[in-house]
């Protein structure tokens, strides 16, 4: 058996953070859509049901809500990584 370069089982933690904010910012803007479609659901009749100024409160929140975290992703995946193998650079060593 050759001795070849093994893959880590588990990738380092930085990888594997980095790996998790990528994926959450894939997911923020499908994420953000179903919250705006949200207040479409309610039954906007003063009455018994949502007032539309709560509802228009509710679209003003997730709107900014959904800016401050794709501003944290945003800081966090442009910081230059250090000292990461990436699995593309373990398999280019073949």
């Amino acid at each position: 058996m050759d001795e070849k370069k093994r893959l880590p089982v588990f990738l380092e933690r930085s990888s594997y953070r980095r790996r998790r904010a990528r994926d959450a910012s894939r997911v923020l803007p499908v994420l953000s859509l179903f919250l705006f479609a949200y207040p479409g659901l309610w039954a906007l009749d003063g009455e018994n049901g949502i007032v539309l100024s709560d509802a228009l409160y509710f679209l003003f929140a997730v709107w900014c809500i959904a800016i401050i975290v794709a501003a944290i992703l945003s800081r966090y995946l442009s910081e230059p990584v250090i000292g990461e193998h990436e699995l593309s650079d373990l398999k280019a060593g073949e």
